[in-house]
C-alpha cells in the first residue's frame, strides 16, 4: 500500500473502516465516531497487554487520537 496517498478512510461500520488503515498503516490510525455532541477519537490498536510495563509500547497512535481531537475540537 501507499498510506502517502490517503489521508482518511470513511466506512459506515467500524470494522470495514479497520481492513484498509490497518493495512495501510497502524501506527498513526485514528478511529473517530462522527455524528456526536462531542469529539470522540481513539488510537486505532489494541490494548497489548502482552508488552504493558516492558518499555516497548509505542505512543504515536495515542497521540495521533489527541491531536486529532484538538484539531476537530477547533
Amino acid at each position: 500500500g501507499q498510506p502517502e496517498g490517503f489521508d482518511v478512510v470513511v466506512a459506515m461500520y467500524h470494522d470495514q473502516g479497520l481492513i484498509p488503515v490497518k493495512y495501510l498503516g497502524v501506527e498513526q490510525g485514528v478511529n473517530s465516531t462522527l455524528g456526536l455532541p462531542f469529539v470522540r477519537t481513539s488510537p486505532d490498536h489494541g490494548t497489548a497487554f502482552d508488552i504493558a510495563g516492558t518499555g516497548r509500547a509505542d505512543p504515536a497512535s495515542l497521540l495521533a487520537a489527541l491531536s486529532a481531537a484538538r484539531q476537530a475540537r477547533g
